[in-house]
């Protein structure tokens, strides 16, 4: 009897090691393509004696919400690989990031603080101007 007691209690642990494991989430990523930002440059107006976002920059966010608010932010320390297709050669790379981090803050991170780490690339394509845009949360903590 107490054998059968015995397997009975292993498997109880084996259940609950597997439910452990199960709740212990993989890190999660995302590659989308998205529109080509308006340039920081065209970020901000003046209205009234105060600072104002563009319609440029506001329609641009909207844009990036309606495309992408059904993703479940990512919650931990934040990678991002970012590729800006112009669609002529000029703009400077990082002009084009302030927008399009801005718009995607809250939707595909919960906060901009979670970013650690940004790669960006800059490349040409006149028939389609846009973004390749990849997150990742990262997996390990690298200590200073």
């Amino acid at each position: 009897m107490n054998n059968h007691i015995g397997e009975h209690n292993k498997m109880i642990r084996a259940a609950q090691h597997q439910n452990v494991m199960a709740t212990i989430e993989q890190p999660k990523e995302y590659s989308f393509e998205i529109p080509l930002p308006p340039s920081a440059n065209n970020y901000w107006t003046i209205a009234n004696g105060r600072f104002v976002t563009t319609h440029e920059a506001s329609a641009y966010k909207k844009q990036i919400f309606y495309q992408l608010h059904n993703l479940e932010p990512l919650r931990g320390d934040i990678c991002l690989n970012i590729t800006v297709f112009r669609k002529i050669k000029r703009g400077d790379l990082d002009n084009f990031l302030k927008i399009m981090l801005d718009a995607l803050n809250g939707i595909v991170y919960l906060d901009d603080s979670q970013v650690v780490e940004i790669h960006a690339y800059r490349d040409d394509d006149k028939d389609n101007p846009h973004v390749n845009f990849y997150a990742y949360e990262r997996s390990d903590k690298v200590d200073s």
